[in-house]
């Protein structure tokens, strides 16, 4: 069974990954359905949604319309979310490669240098980080990334530690192919499976950070976000339920849609895990 057929077998998958295009879909017609700025207002404030056919989902306590500020803060989580994890990923898995492959005392150096930025809480160490650096897109991307990038490093040491003695491994060193090339040919693409996975639950943790931040005043202030909206309406949650609602909707259907995405591309990219083949 291809890779494609198993993804396909995972129901959940595909119901995460159908949501995960719409809201695609939906960051990137921002611009063409609400060309104007989503921060202006249009109408009077607190408008219940479907009061007007050019309000659906109402408007906040300023009069801005709420499905404008949801599309494009689409946008913005989604592009938080997959630049920080990208960055992530490129300081995780080269410290883990070389950990893993190595060992002794490159292992010690990058675990100790690891476990330092473990020490502190996620979310606390993004907020000094925020807060030091003034909030912005990119000190909350470099925030994000600071904080994820350790599990990487753990995942791929994992993965080289088990790998580097391989026959094959031990083939290429026989042979007398250099260390970078038996790390990048040999052994980093057996390790994308896990990397993947991990990659798209990463997403949706950096999309859950990013709101966090933003409802707590530290997201940027020019750029409309879900945690600023939720943030915005949480003082209006009995009379102007809508205001916070939508977007912590859209919150939870994009977190919980990369998380089933991630159990799918886990199945499919281990076929000892898949849902046949378990007991």
């Amino acid at each position: 069974m291809t890779f494609f057929r198993r993804f396909a077998s995972n129901r959940g998958a595909l119901v995460g990954l159908a949501v995960l295009l719409l809201i695609l879909a939906a960051a990137l017609a921002a611009t063409t359905l609400y060309p104007a700025s989503p921060w202006r207002m249009v109408s009077r404030p607190f408008l219940a949604p479907l009061a007007l056919e050019r309000f659906p989902l109402g408007t906040d306590a300023l009069g801005r319309d709420v499905a404008a500020g949801l599309m494009h803060g689409a946008r913005v989580s989604l592009a938080i979310g997959l630049v920080s994890t990208l960055a992530a990923l490129l300081v995780g898995v080269p410290l883990g490669a070389a950990a893993g492959y190595f060992g002794g005392l490159v292992d010690d150096l990058c675990m100790r240098f690891t476990e330092l930025f473990q020490t502190v809480p996620s979310f606390a160490l993004a907020i000094v980080i925020v807060a030091i650096l003034q909030p912005s897109i990119a000190s909350i991307v470099l925030a994000i990334a600071l904080v994820s990038w350790p599990p990487v490093t753990r995942l791929v040491r994992g993965e080289v530690l088990s790998l580097r003695s391989r026959d094959y491994v031990q083939a290429a060193v026989t042979l007398g192919q250099r260390t970078p090339s038996i790390i990048l040919r040999q052994i980093l693409p057996n390790t994308v499976a896990p990397i993947i996975v991990m990659a798209s639950l990463m997403v949706a943790s950096a999309i859950l950070l990013e709101s966090s931040l933003s409802f707590l005043g530290l997201g940027d202030p020019n750029m409309m976000t879900w945690g600023y909206m939720v943030g915005a309406g949480r003082t209006r949650l009995i009379d102007a339920w809508w205001i916070s609602f939508f977007p912590g909707l859209a919150i939870f259907l994009t977190v919980l849609a990369l998380n089933l995405v991630g159990e799918g591309l886990s199945d499919a990219l281990n076929p000892r895990l898949a849902r046949g083949g378990r007991p």
